[in-house]
């Protein structure tokens, strides 16, 4: 059982716990309530604001629209007076810009072209909204007007600023190829880099807007006559130099030719100074054209329109062109005159001119790519030209030197080497310097297949062999001359002279070389030959030594007294010996051995000859009486006699 005490104790809790969970849930109750009515007045300001809100709306959309349609009428009316504006603005176009096109260009390229396309614009607004409108006709004269100021003003800055290019700096471009190798890459500042920006401008402008060529036509005149100009320049710089002074630089002689001997080229017979000068001026010419060439083609290209350059380049270098070309047949035509009258030292300036054109012709034939025909055949038919003229002159010489006369008069007296023996080796060597172009002048005139299939060993092959013609025909001819003489001891020396010159110039000019292509054995010939005349000359002596040879000579016997006929006899073989002697060293005295080794040669070995013949003559007659006076006979000692020799060929003595 439960203490009354302790259940009375848990009912009142109980009673409190019940009390307070009373007044919780009425607290809730309130609670909700309040609640509710909140709820309640929120609906009520919802829906009052949605009704509102449809009422704003209701309100606010037809505003928007009419707001809309208000900005769009505004902007078609800015945009309306935008376009009057614009178009307003064509109509104060001449006005704006007629005191600039008036002015002109000069000074203010980038201003008047834009001038320009205010009023191109202008011109083509009216054609396509107002053709018939006065307002067309103006702009369309204003705008030809400045059309033909720019023209003018195309042709004025390349009148001002075209300068001729000095005949030094074209020198320097000539010489730059092999001293100084960056000159390849420094291209002629024909222009000024400012005044070339503006000529581009401008000839860019005419043909894009002006749609006009005439600016090419006034290019190339322009251009034309200063390449021209640069080139006669150089001729006549060259000329004043070379008469003074001299050129250090000559593309006629290059360095390290395989056909150009090391030594020094022999002086042409007879040839003038001037033509020397001539021929060099017109090679620096033919050079200097094709590097001035070269740089107007870069110039060209950046002025001309693409597809119009060659034919404005065509016509840029014809003037140039052609009197290089005139100039050349001139030479041609001098080279035939020259031939006619027999002056082939003359056509000799073919030959340096013929080897530079074919050895320029690769840079020009780059250079005149896209040309004419007509222009790119006008160095070749030269050098046609050349050759023909050239193989005419080989040819005519050979059969001059053959058919030269046997003219007393032109005789050399004390029978030293002949004119035409000199003029003839002088010739020849003339042609080592020049021995492919002369090779390939003899190979255009055969038609045989092999000229072309082996063009250079043909060609070598038919130059020694024109050599040796040459050679063959000289010496015909002296022998031929020779007989002039009357004396056959002044014959053979003669011939011993010129034979000993002829071997000796072909040894020292390696002419010897070029002969031994086709002819092995020509120098041991020529040493035969030269060996038979000195065998023939001395022959000569034998007039006197057959005095004193011991055939039919009296033999007697010592201590025997000489009968008179075998004195008479003796005294005979004296006299003839010294009169012969006398007569010999007098006559041959005056003849001439210029080689000074084969003079000394010959003089001893005849020497020798006479004094061995003498002294045996001496040793068995001297001492016998076959005279009461001696010496009226025993005029000479030996030594005296070899002194008498050894003044034989020399004039001065």
């Amino acid at each position: 059982m439960i203490p009354p005490q302790e259940a009375s104790a848990r009912r009142r809790e109980i009673e409190d716990k019940l009390k307070q969970e009373e007044e919780t849930l009425s607290f809730i109750r309130d609670s909700l309530e309040k609640s509710d009515q909140l709820t309640k007045n929120m609906v009520s300001i919802l829906s009052s604001f949605e009704s509102r809100l449809m009422k704003l709306e209701n309100s606010i959309i037809p505003v928007h629209k009419q707001t809309e349609n208000l900005q769009r009428l505004q902007e078609n009316v800015e945009k309306t007076l935008s376009c009057l504006d614009h178009v307003i603005s064509y109509y104060h176009v001449a006005t704006d810009t007629e005191k600039i096109i008036r002015e002109g260009p000069t000074g203010r390229l980038e201003e008047y072209l834009g001038s320009m396309a205010k009023i191109q614009k202008a011109v083509e607004y009216f054609q396509d909204n107002s053709p018939d409108s006065p307002e067309l006709n103006k702009v369309k004269l204003l705008f030809e007007r400045g059309k033909e100021s720019l023209e003018s003003e195309f042709r004025s800055l390349m009148t001002r600023h075209s300068k001729i290019v000095s005949p030094v700096l074209i020198l320097d471009l000539i010489s730059g190829d092999d001293e100084l190798e960056v000159q390849e890459d420094v291209a002629l500042e024909h222009l000024p880099e400012s005044v070339l920006q503006d000529v581009v401008r401008i000839s860019r402008w005419l043909v894009e807007y002006g749609r006009n060529q005439d600016f090419m036509n006034v290019y190339y005149q322009i251009r034309s006559s200063q390449l021209d100009r640069s080139i006669k320049g150089l001729k006549e710089h060259f000329r004043k130099s070379s008469s003074s002074s001299g050129v250090p630089y000559s593309p006629a002689i290059p360095n390290k030719r395989k056909d150009t001997p090391t030594k020094k080229p022999v002086k042409r017979p007879g040839r003038d100074d001037m033509l020397d000068v001539e021929t060099d001026a017109y090679i620096h010419c033919v050079s200097a054209f094709v590097k001035l060439a070269q740089s107007e083609y870069q110039l060209l290209t950046d002025i001309i329109p693409e597809h119009h350059q060659k034919k404005t380049f065509d016509s840029l270098i014809q003037d140039a062109l052609d009197g290089l070309m005139i100039e050349g047949e001139n030479i041609v035509s001098a080279a035939r005159k020259a031939i006619i009258r027999h002056d082939f030292s003359t056509v000799l300036t073919v030959f340096p001119i013929l080897r530079h054109l074919k050895q320029t012709k690769p840079e020009f034939d780059q250079v005149l790519q896209g040309t004419a025909a007509s222009t790119k055949n006008k160095l070749p038919s030269l050098i046609t030209s050349m050759e023909t003229i050239g193989a005419k002159a080989l040819e005519d010489f050979a059969d001059n030197i053959k058919n030269d006369p046997d003219k007393e008069y032109n005789m050399p007296k004390d029978g030293t080497v002949h004119e035409l023996t000199s003029n003839a080796i002088l010739f020849l060597q003339q042609l080592l310097d020049f021995q492919e172009t002369a090779g390939a002048m003899l190979a255009s005139q055969e038609t045989s297949s092999s000229a072309t299939s082996y063009s250079s060993e043909f060609s070598k092959r038919l130059l020694s062999t024109y050599i040796c013609k040459v050679l063959g025909n000289l010496q015909l001819n002296l022998l031929s001359k020779s007989k002039v003489y009357e004396d056959p001891a002044l014959s053979a020396i003669f011939l011993h002279n010129n034979y000993n010159y002829i071997l000796k110039s072909l040894e020292k000019s390696e002419l010897i070389q070029l002969v031994a292509v086709t002819q092995k054995t020509a120098e041991s010939s020529y040493r035969e030959h030269i060996q038979q005349q000195i065998q023939t000359y001395q022959r000569s002596w034998l007039k006197v030594t057959d005095y004193i040879a011991e055939k039919n000579l009296p033999v007697f016997q010592p201590g025997v007294k000489l009968r008179d006929k075998e004195r008479q006899m003796i005294k005979e073989r004296f006299k003839g010996f010294n009169d012969g002697l006398e007569e010999l060293c007098k006559i041959q005295k005056a003849w001439a051995i210029p080689d000074t080794e084969q003079r000394d040669k010959i003089r001893q070995a005849q020497k020798n000859i006479v004094k061995e013949a003498y002294r045996a003559f001496l040793h068995r007659y001297g001492s016998v009486p076959f005279t009461k006076n001696p010496e009226k006979y025993i005029k000479y000692r030996v030594e005296q006699v070899g002194d008498m020799i050894d003044r034989l060929f020399d004039t001065s003595a």
